[in-house]
Parts: C-alpha cells; structure tokens; sequence
C-alpha cells in the first residue's frame, strides 16, 4: 500500500537507523525498535486508493477522513465560523488513516493556517484553540468550510491547497499527523446525513446532502 509523502523521511529514518545497528552488530533488540518503528510508521501514513462511490449525486458531501463522528447537526457557535452553519466533526484515532479528503468539490476560496494548542482532539475547545487549517471552497454557489485540527499526538497539519485551485470532490488534500480531528461546516439548509458515534471513511461515507441553491 502506498504511504503520504509526509511520511517518507519518518520510514526511511526508522529503517536506516535499524540497518545501521544491524551493520554495527548490536544486540538485537534496538535494531528491532527501529524496523517495528519504521513499519508503525508505514502504517500510519497509509495512503489507500478510495475510489469515490457510485450514484452518490452531485448534492454528496462526503467524509473528509476516516474516523468517528462526534458531532452532527447543528453548528456549535463557539467554535464555528461567523454566520449560520451545520457541522460534522470526525474524530481520528492514530490508528485511523490520516490523508485527508475534500468533501466537495470547487474553487477554493481561502486557506488560513493557525498555530495553537495541542488539546485533546475531542474536546470541543480545540476546533478554536489548536493548530489547525481552515480551507473555504465554492460548491455551486454555496460555501463549505472544513478544518483540519490537530490534537495531543498530532503536532502538525500538512495542506496541500491554495486559493484559487480547483478541488475535486474525494481529491488528496493534506494530512494530519498522529491522531486529529476534522470539523465541516455547511449552509443551514444541508442534511445531516450521519450520527454522533458512527464510523466513517474519507472519501467515501456521504455525511450530508447540500440543498440545490443552499440558503
């Protein structure tokens, strides 16, 4: 399985520091760290084929990562955009796969980066209190924002998007690393399509329905 860009200088590091104490003929033991090291880390930094499902329709917004939902409905004021918005917050474990997928498709507005705390993923405060990226995208004139938050182990967020690029719905954006979370948030007029406490898959789960023409 192909693995993130992200994560090749993690595997590579891992994997020469176990050759190199292979070559040296240290005990066993610290060279075997390191290859068990480098494979977690293969791991983590999956990158697997998602091919976007069929006959889902244009109104699809689909999971922009694997996870579980630990919000779904309306927007929490505290920690969503000014206006009125619904939200779908995915909570990644480090054992979840970490590349990130666009939930629609369109032209991206902003892309805005800010540094801050490493809280807990599933605390509601880091939404505005932690690292994180927030990207804006026009979906057939309706705006979707999604913000990729880092948590305790994740310490940071790789986004791949800049203003004016053209996004596909499903495309490879970015990734967070070691363990995350990912809040969406949609014109009021979107349904809902998920539960709190339901897992789901980037790039293939449809967690709402946009509404033709939005708000």
């Amino acid at each position: 399985m192909p693995i993130d860009r992200s994560g090749v200088p993690f595997v590579l590091g891992a994997a020469a520091a176990g050759a190199l104490l292979s070559w040296l003929d240290v005990p066993w033991m610290p060279g075997a760290f390191f290859w068990l090291l480098a494979a977690v880390f293969a791991y983590f930094f999956r990158d697997p084929d998602r091919p976007e499902p069929a006959d889902v329709g244009l109104d699809a917004v689909l999971a922009p990562a694997d996870g579980r939902i630990l919000h779904a409905g309306a927007a929490d004021a505290g920690i969503a955009p000014a206006g009125g918005w619904q939200q779908v917050s995915i909570f990644l474990s480090p054992l979840d796969v970490h590349v990130n997928r666009a939930p629609v498709g369109g032209r991206v507005l902003e892309v805005t980066y800010r540094p801050g705390r490493f809280l807990p993923a599933y605390d509601r405060r880091s939404g505005v209190e932690n690292e994180r990226s927030e990207i804006r995208v026009e979906h057939e004139g309706q705006t979707v924002v999604f913000r990729q938050v880092v948590g305790v182990l994740a310490r940071r967020v790789v986004c791949r998007l800049a203003p004016g690029m053209t996004v596909a719905r499903g495309q490879r954006f970015g990734i967070m690393k070691f363990g995350s979370r990912m809040d969406v948030f949609l014109p009021q007029s979107a349904d809902i399509a998920v539960t709190v406490g339901q897992r789901v898959r980037g790039g293939e789960t449809v967690v709402a329905r946009l509404a033709s023409g939005g708000d």
